[in-house]
């Protein structure tokens, strides 16, 4: 019995290696009831898109960039001399078109089967040589 008292006692409590799970199952529980009851209660969130007026008036001089389906550019001044463009040479059209004047509106519209990224470029291209009025145009709904 002497070596026994030397290491501190004859009986050790040996450590748990398991992990109690009752705990955590209950408040997960807790939780799983609380989202249940929460769920029907949150309200769906609704989006207001910006909607479309008309205009007081029509400018008098209108630049519009055309974006076909097959993404080839066409440039119409004022409703008539439509002609085709390439877009490295696109701004410098529009800027001949505008007359020196940087107050001409640029209208830009583009068929509807045509992709996202082709209409970003025409506005880059425009942005990037300095064009100040870029407008897309729009079709009224109904």
């Amino acid at each position: 019995m002497p070596q026994l008292a030397g290491r501190g006692g004859a009986r050790r409590r040996r450590t748990m290696n398991e992990i109690n799970m009752v705990p955590f199952i209950d408040v997960m529980l807790v939780l799983l009831i609380i989202f249940m009851v929460s769920a029907p209660l949150i309200t769906v969130g609704v989006v207001d898109l910006p909607s479309v007026g008309r205009a007081q008036q029509r400018a008098p001089s209108v630049v519009e960039v055309i974006v076909d389906a097959d993404e080839r550019l066409r440039l119409k001044v004022d409703g008539r001399n439509e002609e085709s463009v390439a877009l490295p040479q696109l701004a410098a059209r529009v800027e001949q078109a505008q007359g020196g004047n940087a107050q001409v509106p640029v209208v830009i519209s583009a068929d509807r089967n045509v992709k996202y990224d082709a209409v970003v470029r025409v506005m880059d291209r425009l942005q990037r040589a300095g064009v100040q009025r870029v407008g897309l145009a729009v079709r009224q709904a109904g």
